[in-house]
């Protein structure tokens, strides 16, 4: 296991001084190696200084959180509530550095849907497809973006990760899919599988919970948790889909493939410890050699993972899709997003990546140690029309338990 990263929520004024000091703090001492130390803003659209110019501003701005130990830096979405016109302020703060990544809301945390926002991320998902990110081309840049649906801030995870304002707190984002790998092969029954991988996520809470609080009361910052997601690494031995076929099954994608991903994040939700953000399971093709393999292959479709979303992880992650697909095939698929994420009252990312210049089933290769090589992978249709083409608002109740 790593620990992905230890998130500092706060706002875009918080003492540089306290943060530096933070990062420095959380860079050593935990038994797991830290792959990198983020921070968290609240909506950009509420904090953005205007005054200056974008490129000027933004840099400015990314030059400080780095300089005092952020690697990466979340700007926050820009919300419902906020006006869309900020949403054409994404693609050129995406195109001025690799350390920001920015989230577009198509669905709130009250059950409403906006069916405009899913043609316009649609639109966004595009246009940043188009910049060419130095050293990896085109197709890239939605690396750095995704839709949120349903989303409440303070998830340790990038893009999602975002803070609602006010008292700063930190939280810590594992990758552990190699814990439920090794709970699965050494088990002989389903009972024994969930009671190892609840073991082996007990067990490593447990040397990470005393650190953090630590270093939370030294610095003054809240503890606010750890999200457990089964995040995966691109090699066998730390895949997400490895896991779920050492179950038993011939192959993810296939019929039983759902029974698996709800398996296993039943289990993580039995584990006691304090958690936030997803806390499940996240299967993204590009970072998971196992889902990789199986997109290539045409086992697995963008409308498996979608429905594995209903009983697990975090939607569609880092899907490799066709460079000439349409804002209305984007769209239908931000509106399932949408839908799923309000009727069942979860919250669900998209971060689709459309390659200009692939078609369906050509070979996605980035030289990018995060990613395993694939396929570009397809959406069913054309894409919508009609009156899932208009443009409203719509309050969408949650299903109630029977």
């Amino acid at each position: 296991m790593d620990i992905r990263s230890v998130t500092l929520f706060c706002d875009a004024d918080f003492s540089l001084v306290r943060m530096a000091d933070f990062f420095t703090a959380v860079r050593t001492p935990f038994p797991y190696p830290l792959q990198s130390a983020r921070l968290a803003l609240p909506p950009f659209p509420d904090w953005w200084p205007e005054k200056e110019p974008l490129f000027k501003q933004a840099l400015a701005l990314v030059q400080k959180w780095q300089e005092a130990g952020a690697n990466y830096i979340s700007l926050g979405p820009v919300l419902l509530r906020h006006d869309p016109i900020w949403l054409n302020r994404i693609s050129p703060l995406l195109a001025i550095t690799d350390a920001l990544f920015a989230t577009a809301e198509i669905a709130d945390t009250q059950g409403q849907i906006d069916t405009a926002r899913c043609q316009l991320a649609a639109k966004l998902i595009k246009t940043v497809s188009l910049i060419e990110v130095e050293n990896f081309g085109f197709g890239f840049g939605n690396l750095f973006l995704a839709a949120l649906a349903n989303c409440p801030p303070g998830s340790p995870f990038f893009p999602v990760a975002y803070h609602q304002g006010g008292t700063p707190h930190f939280a810590i984002a594992v990758e552990s899919a190699d814990i439920a790998l090794q709970a699965i092969q050494s088990a002989k029954t389903l009972a024994e599988a969930r009671q190892n991988l609840v073991d082996g996520i007990e067990t490593a809470v447990a040397q990470l919970i005393p650190i953090a609080q630590k270093i939370a009361v030294e610095h003054n910052i809240g503890f606010s948790g750890i999200d457990f997601s089964l995040a995966p690494f691109p090699t066998d031995d730390k895949s997400l889909g490895g896991a779920l076929e050492a179950l038993g099954l011939p192959y993810l994608g296939s019929a039983g493939s759902l029974f698996a991903a709800g398996f296993v994040t039943e289990a993580i939700a039995r584990a006691s410890f304090p958690s936030c953000g997803f806390s499940g399971l996240m299967l993204p093709v590009l970072e998971d050699s196992v889902l990789a393999r199986r997109a290539a292959e045409g086992a697995l479709s963008v409308q498996d993972l979608l429905s594995y979303s209903a009983v697990c992880g975090v939607g569609l992650d880092t899907i490799p899709l066709p460079g000439h697909i349409s804002e209305e095939a984007l769209t239908a698929v931000l509106l399932d997003v949408a839908m799923l994420a309000s009727r069942l009252n979860k919250p669900l990312t998209a971060r689709l990546m459309p390659l200009p210049g692939l078609l369906a089933g050509d070979p996605v290769t980035f030289d990018f140690p995060y990613f395993a090589d694939s396929r570009v992978m397809d959406i069913a249709g054309s894409g919508i029309k009609g009156l899932l083409a208009q443009e409203t608002q719509l309050t969408i109740n949650s299903i109630k338990r029977i």
